[in-house]
């Protein structure tokens, strides 16, 4: 076959060009996102997809077929794309679902586009130029008369029915697959996509008489003690719960070239009860995901940002807990309220007041609300008016300045990095935090003069991982495993730091090693105060009074990932085929972690989905 005879194919038959390059587009994302990369059979689990939808412009088109053929290819490459662009934010295949939520991203795009390498926009390049040749009339009138020839129908039918076929065949086989990343290469981006929508899966809730906290309690294996350590030591104090901005746990007693990164931090982790396995169990809400763990000790739905699926839910909670013992609650957050709908979460969890971008006003602002110190300042004095009221209160005090992409003005980069780190996400990272910890220094020491630190029990911890694994490039893997002196892997990407600090308790400081997560903070914090959880349904448990714990991880791991006893597990189709991650990063290659954890977990994020789901709303009906 000559030349020629190539080039006139191509040019007269649109369903073999535009096929040829959504595969090209396939394979790009491909090698962002899985991670074999492409390989021969990407042909066979994307393009078939692609024929199906040609075939059906072929077989229905009689007018405007170029059109048709070029908003399939933009609707196709946009689906590629919001693919690629999403895992690079999230590590995880976006669905129909999550993109619903594209206003939410839209706020924080500035970290989006932060992701973006600039070849991603190559899967964009056809389209460019074939909207540049339309416009030029002869050119346009020529490919339009070319493209209009049919082709056989009989032909068409052909091909339509093989590709179906082969569809179903890389679909049907692959749906039991946990790991949601496994299955969209098993089935095909595409038909990943596709699938999620066409298929309806139903969430198998548990009868509301299956559900008991005893029953709880026996798939985490936790038995309560008779006389819990430090119970009641804090009672009658004040609560502050310090949720720090992406801060990740390797941040402690971290220094670059002998430049101490958090002394801040540092001090409080020497001084009190520091919790060094202690993990993120956030979605897709990230931050306000990270309020409602905290607050319900409740896990994140399977779908969707809690503040949005569960806002409407009478949900128990620390709020409610405290107020029934007298305590004023507020929680202080720089962003405007409506942002994840954490206005609805704050009615649900049962807040007296929340303090928003409105009351912290723009005086002082990084991204999208005010600064770390004018946070602590404005919330600091109001903290001296609520502690002059003759109650207690509970104040839950969320930062924000060191949020991706840690771009933070000049004035607040109080530090200056060796030169390897300049211009990498590591570097404006760990400078975005020093920041954070220099702010955090100023507030404990406003609480100390105002003699609020004293009389309060103090939680900090971070809200969630700041530098994903799959948004770092060669470079900055390397600086991470320079900070590590290993590999940098998922475990440590979750692994989040944990002070609890009761001033004036007889507890010494103490470095724990147990295993916790953001659904014990209730729990524990309960059990300080000296507050029976009877009655309360959680999730969680106190840890303080433990030595083993199960976590259900769920949106920024695999479903069916769980971290147990020394080991993360990431799932894969199934329990078999999953991986085994120490704890510590020690290279320890014994599997800890067994199928019957593996169950137990995925039984608990049922029953949690089960109970908020039989919860009333706080909602009145419509009259």
């Amino acid at each position: 076959m000559s030349i020629a005879t190539i080039k006139t194919w191509f040019s007269t038959r649109p369903i073999l060009f535009f096929s040829i390059v959504m595969l090209l587009k396939s394979y790009l994302a491909w090698m962002v996102i899985f991670e074999g990369g492409a390989s021969w059979t990407t042909l066979l689990k994307e393009v078939p997809f692609v024929l199906i939808v040609y075939c059906l412009i072929e077989f229905f088109a009689t007018k405007r077929k170029m059109l048709y053929y070029l908003i399939a290819n933009l609707a196709m490459t946009s689906i590629l794309f919001a693919v690629i662009m999403y895992y690079k934010y999230y590590g995880v295949i976006v669905t129909y679902f999550a993109l619903a939520q594209v206003n939410q991203v839209t706020a924080v795009k500035n970290s989006v586009f932060s992701l973006m390498d600039p070849y991603f926009l190559f899967i964009y390049t056809d389209v460019v130029i074939m909207m540049a040749l339309m416009m030029r009339r002869k050119k346009g009138a020529e490919w339009k008369q070319a493209f209009a020839k049919r082709e056989n129908k009989r032909l068409v039918l052909s091909v339509l029915s093989v590709s179906l076929i082969i569809c179903l065949f890389n679909i049907l086989p692959n749906r039991a697959s946990m790991n949601e990343i496994v299955k969209a290469e098993q089935m095909g981006i595409l038909n990943y996509e596709a699938y999620t929508i066409l298929a309806k899966k139903e969430i198998n809730y548990a009868a509301p008489d299956e559900i008991s906290q005893k029953g709880v309690m026996e798939l985490k294996s936790v038995q309560e003690p008779a006389n819990p350590f430090l119970f009641g030591t804090a009672k009658g104090k004040n609560l502050i719960i310090l949720q720090m901005e992406s801060m990740q746990n390797f941040l402690v007693n971290l220094s670059i070239d002998g430049q101490e990164i958090m002394p801040n931090l540092n001090k409080l982790v020497k001084e009190n009860s520091y919790f060094k396995h202690f993990y993120q169990q956030v979605g897709q809400g990230n931050t306000s995901d990270a309020e409602f763990v905290v607050n319900t000790s409740l896990y994140i739905p399977p779908r969707g940002a809690a503040t949005q699926m569960y806002a409407d839910k009478e949900l128990p909670s620390l709020p409610k807990l405290l107020k029934a013992s007298g305590y004023d609650t507020s929680t202080f957050h720089t962003n405007v309220v409506e942002f994840w709908n954490r206005g609805e979460l704050y009615k649900a969890i049962g807040f007296d007041r929340y303090y928003d971008a409105e009351f912290f006003g723009t005086e002082d602002t990084v991204f999208f609300g005010a600064s770390d110190e004018m946070l602590y300042k404005k919330t600091a004095a109001e903290l001296d008016r609520m502690n002059n009221n003759g109650k207690p209160f509970y104040a839950q005090v969320i930062s924000m300045t060191a949020h991706h992409p840690y771009s933070i003005p000049d004035d607040k980069r109080l530090i200056q990095l060796p030169e390897r780190f300049n211009n990498t996400l590591v570097g404006d990272y760990i400078v975005s935090q020093n920041y954070a910890d220099h702010a955090l220094g100023e507030f404990i020491q406003d609480l100390k003069d105002r003699g609020i630190w004293d009389d309060s029990l103090i939680v900090l911890y971070g809200d969630h991982l700041g530098l994903p694994i799959y948004s770092l490039d060669r470079n900055e893997k390397s600086l991470m495993e320079e900070i590590y002196g290993r590999e940098y892997t998922y475990t440590d990407m979750i692994n989040i730091p944990l002070v609890v600090i009761n001033p004036g308790s007889s507890s010494e400081p103490a470095i724990y090693d147990q295993l916790g997560g953001q659904v014990d903070v209730l729990p524990t914090v309960a059990n300080l105060l000296g507050l029976p959880l009877d009655g309360q349904m959680h999730f969680g448990q106190d840890l303080l009074n433990q030595t083993y714990n199960l976590l259900p991880q769920r949106y920024y791991l695999p479903s069916g990932s769980f971290l147990s006893s020394q080991e993360l597990f990431l799932s894969g189709s199934g329990f078999e085929d999953g991986k085994h991650l120490p704890l510590a990063g020690d290279g320890n290659t014994e599997q800890v972690a067994t199928e019957d954890e593996y169950e137990r977990a995925l039984e608990l994020l049922r029953l949690s989905d089960s109970f908020v789901n039989s919860l009333p709303s706080w909602k009145q009906p419509a009259e």
